[in-house]
C-alpha cells in the first residue's frame, strides 16, 4: 500500500471520527441546554398530525439526529406514554428536522472549525456555569463537526488521480434510472452499516466536493440514505411491545415509498434544484489552480430538505391509513402485553433528557398500579366470600411492582453514568427514591392481604366496630395515596404541607383505633390471634402513609 494511500486513509477515518464525536457532543450539549424544553415537546404531543409532525421537526432540530429521535419515539409507543399515530406525525417531522444537519454543514466556516473547537474546549474545561459549560459543549461539537468534514474532503482529494478508485466509484454513478437505484442502494447500506444519516451525508458532501462523485450520484446517495436510517429504530424495537413495533414499521414504509416516487422523478428533480441554486451545483470552478465544486454542498442540502419536505407533506394526509397498514402487518396479539422499560436502556442513553421523561412515566405507572391494589385490597375487606381472582391480582401486581422498580434502577443506573445536565440527575435521583417508595408501597398492601388471609383461614372475625374502623382508616389512606398520586403527575411540589397535615391525622386515626382495640381486647370481645393480627394490619397502614408520604418529600426536593 503506497503512502498516499495510507495518509488518505488516516485522515479520512481521522475526520470522520473527530465528524462523529462532534455530532455526538453537539446533540448532547444541545440536550442539555433545551432539556426542560425537549420534556414540554413530548408532553405536547397531541393527536393532531400537523402539531406532532412540527414538535419532531423541533425535537429533532435541537437533537441533531433523527435516529435518536425515532428510537425515543419507538420507546415512549412502547412504554404507552405515546399512540401510534403520534408517534407517525413525530417521525414524519423528525425527518425535516434531520435536514437542518446538512445546512450547518453547507455554512462555509470549515476552516473555523478548529478554532471554535479549541475555544469552546477551553470554556468546557473550566467554566462552573452548567449552561455555559453545555453550550460551550454544544459549539465545540460544532467545531468538531467542520475539522471533521474538513479533514475527509481533503483526505479524497488525492483518489481524483488513483484511476482504479475513478472507475470503480463511476459504477455507482446515476447516468440513467439503473444507476440512481444502484446509488440508492449504496448510500442505503452504508447508512445502515454506520447507522448514522448524518455521517454519510458528511462522507457523501466530502466525497462530492472533493470531485469523486458528481451532483446526480450525491443526490441518489442521499435518497439512500434515508432508507437506512430507518434500521436504528427497527433494532430499537426489537423485543418491544406491538405498537412500538408498528412505529418502527410506519418509519420504515413511510421513508420507502417516498424514495420510490422521488427516483422515478429524479432527474426533473434535479432540474427544479438548479433552478433553486442558480447554477448547476456540480459545476467546477477553479480557484488558485485547484478545482473546487462551490455549490455543490448547497445542492445536496437542498436534495435532502426537499424531498423529506415534499414527501412528508404528501403523506401526512395519510397518517390513518399508514396506521391501519401497519396494524395489519403487526396485529395485536392473543394476549395483553407487558411492556418493560429495560427493553430500550442502552438505546435511550443518546437522549438522557427524553430518557428522564420515560423513567417518569414509569414512576407514575407504579403509582397507578398500588393504586389499583388498594381498590383490590377494600374488596377483599367488605367480602364475605373468599375473591382468590381478587387475591391473586392483587399479589401478582406486588411481584411487577418489584420488576418495575430493578428495571427504573437499571434504566436510571445506565443514564445517569453519562453526561448529564444537573436537572436531569436531580430528577433521575428523584425517580430512583419514588420508585422504591411505591415498591414498599406495593409489599404492605400484599401485607394486609395476608393478614386478613390468615384471619379467614384461622375461621377468626374482628368485631364489628373493629372492622367498620379499618374500612374507615383504609378509605383515608386510599385517598392520601390519590392525592400524593395527583400531585406527581402534576409536578405539584407544594404538595407536601397538606401531605403531613393530612398524614397526622391518618396517623391519630391509627392510634384512636388502636386504643379502641385494646379496649375491646380488656372486654374479651376478641380472641388473642385476632388482636395481633388487627394490630398489624393497623401498622401496615401506617407504613403505607409513610412511604406516601416519602414520595410526597422527594417530589418537593427534601432529603
Amino acid at each position: 500500500m503506497s503512502k498516499a494511500i495510507v495518509e488518505m486513509l488516516f485522515s479520512v477515518l481521522g475526520g470522520l471520527g473527530i465528524f462523529l464525536l462532534g455530532m455526538k457532543n453537539m446533540s448532547e450539549g444541545m440536550q442539555a441546554v433545551a432539556g426542560s424544553k425537549l420534556r414540554k415537546l413530548i408532553t405536547a404531543v397531541t393527536s393532531n398530525r400537523l402539531t406532532a409532525c412540527g414538535i419532531g421537526v423541533l425535537i429533532t432540530s435541537l437533537i441533531q439526529s433523527s435516529s435518536v429521535t425515532t428510537v425515543m419515539v419507538v420507546g415512549l409507543v412502547n412504554t404507552s406514554f405515546m399512540t401510534l399515530r403520534q408517534a407517525i406525525g413525530v417521525i414524519m417531522g423528525a425527518n425535516i428536522g434531520t435536514t437542518i444537519t446538512g445546512w450547518i454543514l453547507v455554512l462555509k466556516i470549515g476552516k473555523y472549525g478548529l478554532p471554535m473547537l479549541g475555544i469552546a474546549a477551553f470554556i468546557y474545561l473550566f467554566t462552573k456555569n452548567d449552561k455555559a459549560r453545555y453550550t460551550a459543549m454544544a459549539v465545540m461539537g460544532i467545531g468538531m463537526v467542520f475539522f471533521g468534514l474538513e479533514l475527509m474532503s481533503s483526505g479524497f482529494v488525492p483518489l481524483r488521480s488513483m484511476p482504479r478508485f475513478l472507475e470503480w466509484f463511476h459504477k455507482f454513478s446515476a447516468v440513467n434510472y439503473l444507476g440512481v437505484l444502484k446509488c440508492v442502494a449504496a448510500g442505503c447500506l452504508v447508512t445502515m452499516i454506520v447507522q448514522s444519516s448524518s455521517a454519510t451525508l458528511g462522507i457523501t458532501m466530502g466525497m462530492a466536493a472533493a470531485g469523486l462523485v458528481n451532483f446526480p450520484t450525491a443526490a441518489a446517495l442521499v435518497l439512500g440514505e434515508n432508507i437506512g436510517t430507518t434500521i436504528t429504530a427497527f433494532l430499537a424495537s426489537i423485543g418491544t411491545t406491538t405498537n412500538a413495533r408498528r412505529a418502527a414499521y410506519a418509519h420504515m414504509i413511510f421513508n420507502a415509498l417516498g424514495v420510490i416516487w422521488i427516483t422515478a422523478l429524479f432527474f426533473p428533480y434535479l432540474r427544479l434544484v438548479n433552478l433553486v441554486v442558480g447554477v448547476d451545483p456540480g459545476v467546477m470552478v477553479a480557484v488558485d489552480g485547484a478545482e473546487t465544486f462551490p455549490h455543490i454542498r448547497e445542492g445536496i442540502a437542498i436534495v435532502h430538505s426537499g424531498f423529506n419536505i415534499a414527501n412528508t407533506l404528501v403523506f401526512l394526509p395519510f397518517i390513518p391509513l399508514l396506521e391501519k397498514l401497519v396494524r395489519r402487518i403487526a396485529p395485536d396479539k392473543l394476549h395483553k402485553e407487558t411492556p418493560h422499560l429495560t427493553f430500550l436502556n442502552i438505546r435511550m442513553l443518546d437522549t438522557p433528557a427524553i430518557g428522564i421523561q420515560q423513567s417518569f412515566v414509569e414512576v407514575l405507572r407504579m403509582g397507578d398500579v398500588v393504586t389499583k391494589m388498594m381498590t383490590y385490597l377494600k374488596e377483599c375487606h367488605t367480602s364475605t366470600e373468599p375473591k382468590e381472582d381478587i387475591e391473586k391480582k392483587i399479589f401478582h401486581r406486588e411481584e411487577v411492582l418489584d420488576i418495575m422498580q430493578k428495571e427504573i434502577v437499571q434504566f436510571l443506573s445506565d443514564l445517569l453514568s453519562g453526561n448529564v445536565a444537573h436537572d436531569v440527575m436531580k430528577s433521575g435521583r428523584m425517580h430512583l427514591r419514588m420508585a422504591d417508595e411505591y415498591e414498599s408501597v406495593s409489599d404492605y398492601v400484599a401485607e394486609v392481604l395476608k393478614l386478613r388471609l390468615k384471619l379467614r383461614n384461622a375461621a377468626l372475625a374482628f368485631a364489628d366496630e373493629g372492622e367498620a374502623e379499618i374500612l374507615d382508616i383504609h378509605d383515608h389512606v386510599q385517598a392520601y395515596m390519590n392525592m400524593i398520586n395527583d400531585a406527581v403527575s402534576h409536578d405539584n411540589q407544594a404538595i407536601l404541607s397538606k401531605a403531613n397535615t393530612q398524614g397526622d391525622a391518618i396517623t391519630h386515626m391509627c392510634k384512636e383505633s388502636r386504643s379502641k382495640h385494646l379496649a375491646r381486647v380488656e372486654n374479651k370481645q376478641c380472641s388473642p390471634l385476632s388482636s395481633l393480627i388487627y394490630t398489624d394490619i393497623l401498622t401496615d397502614y401506617r407504613k403505607i402513609k409513610d412511604h406516601m408520604l416519602n414520595i410526597a418529600e422527594a417530589l418537593a426536593g427534601e432529603k
